[in-house]
């Protein structure tokens, strides 16, 4: 083998030996959070607030966390139930209206359409605790505040401006060709969103679905104000409500078991659709 070739040959697998000692230690920093959470919500009672470092457990592991955090009001599970209507609420009521939105801005034209995008999307601009109070007003004079199905409506109009520009720059990289093949074979109306248009932007509906679902399964402050029933809380509440343990002290045990359970569903279903997330967050960007 030639000289020039045996250098190229080194010269990639130094990059290659680089490029995945990067990747590692980005791994490492990203998955060490996590794992220090987990080990941590396995530690007894007496272990649970001492410093952080080892993770594991030194004295013996055990579910005793876990166990505090269901003896706790109606337990774990309920308010897992309730975290979970409202994220799947929010991602489902988001995906139709942003879809149908997303559609009609792409392929009609009507007046001031430029104007009524760029107004949705200024809504963004706005801080989401500068109108806690009138939404507050609003839902009461609904008759829906203290319940989920309100603040599955809350998490929906903050998520629509986002999701709408999402969805119409998706059915933007759709050819009108495709759309107009299928009218000419007969399909129109609901029937060709569903099942022509629908397949091809599934990625953005994924993604518009995702970004939904992570930010009403997490989000506190809403849920903090709108919800005074402890039977109604969602996890993030529940978290603060079951942080405090005796005479003040932070039940840190508690905590971590709460952020373990909280993981789990973000995680799988982040695995589960991550290619068509991906695929969903470059829709558009080339025609």
């Amino acid at each position: 083998m030639s000289p020039p070739r045996q250098r190229r040959r080194r010269k990639g697998r130094l990059h290659a030996v680089l490029f995945h000692a990067t990747a590692l230690l980005v791994a490492f920093l990203f998955l060490a959070p996590i794992a220090f959470v987990v080990l941590a919500s396995f530690r007894g009672p007496a272990e649970a607030g001492m410093p952080p470092l080892p993770p594991w457990p030194t004295m013996g592991a055990g579910l005793a966390s876990y166990g505090r955090l269901e003896n706790f009001g109606d337990g774990i599970l309920h308010y897992a139930g309730n975290s979970f209507f409202v994220a799947l609420g929010t991602a489902l009521v988001t995906i139709l209206v942003a879809t149908l939105a997303g559609y009609g801005f792409s392929r009609y034209r009507f007046p001031m359409k430029g104007l009524a995008f760029v107004l949705i999307l200024s809504t963004i601009m706005i801080p989401f605790q500068s109108i806690l109070t009138p939404l507050f007003l609003i839902l009461a004079k609904m008759g829906l505040q203290n319940t989920l199905s309100g603040l599955v409506l809350i998490y929906v109009t903050l998520q629509l401006p986002f999701s709408v520009f999402m969805m119409r720059n998706a059915f933007d990289a759709v050819p009108k060709e495709i759309e107009e093949a299928a009218r000419i074979d007969g399909v129109k109306g609901l029937r060709l969103l569903v099942f022509v248009m629908g397949p091809l932007v599934l990625p953005g509906i994924v993604s518009v679905g995702l970004f939904a679902f992570l930010n009403a399964w997490n989000e506190f402050l809403a849920a903090l104000v709108f919800l005074t029933d402890q039977s109604k809380f969602t996890l993030p509440v529940l978290m603060t409500a079951v942080r405090s343990g005796r005479y003040g002290a932070v039940d840190w045990g508690a905590v971590q078991a709460g952020v373990t359970v909280m993981m789990i569903p973000c995680l799988l279903l982040f695995l589960a659709l991550q290619r068509f997330y991906i695929r969903g967050l470059t829709a558009g960007a080339v025609k």
